[in-house]
């Protein structure tokens, strides 16, 4: 974390760097199909920011539509996740966690879209879960 307010962070080769100009809106784990399917991984953590607040500072991302509301923002070199954001009229942009400079920054504050949690995998925190989008309904 730089500044205190200010989360820079990158993709694997360099080739597209951002930067968080405001603190994040809150913090958590998804463990829904899509963040699985498109991360590689058995839960994806991530940070909300406003919309406003994240700019692209190097490089121009790639986009995949992953569903029919939302897209998925990569490196077109390296195929590094950095962010998900709703197709039309986004107001937050979801950075992937292990994308910042300082991925031990930001915590996440609960887990969502626990109903589709691989079984082989858990997370040994006491954090809230919730089989749906929980408190992520709301914003949706």
């Amino acid at each position: 974390m730089t500044g205190g307010t200010t989360f820079d962070g990158g993709c694997l080769c360099g080739e597209l760097r951002y930067t968080a100009r405001r603190p994040p809106l809150d913090a958590g784990y998804c463990h829904c199909r899509l963040c699985q399917r498109s991360s590689g991984a058995p839960a994806l953590a991530w940070a909300s920011f406003s919309e406003r607040a994240v700019v692209y500072v190097k490089g121009t991302p790639s986009i995949y539509r992953s569903s029919s509301h939302g897209q998925r923002e990569f490196c077109g070199a390296c195929g590094c996740q950095i962010a998900y954001r709703e197709s039309e009229n986004a107001t937050t942009v979801d950075v992937n966690l292990a994308t910042l400079d300082d991925p031990g920054a930001l915590r996440p504050e609960y887990h969502v879209w626990t109903m589709s949690r691989i079984p082989w995998f858990d997370v040994a925190d006491s954090l809230p879960r919730y089989a749906d989008a929980g408190p992520d309904a709301a914003s949706s």
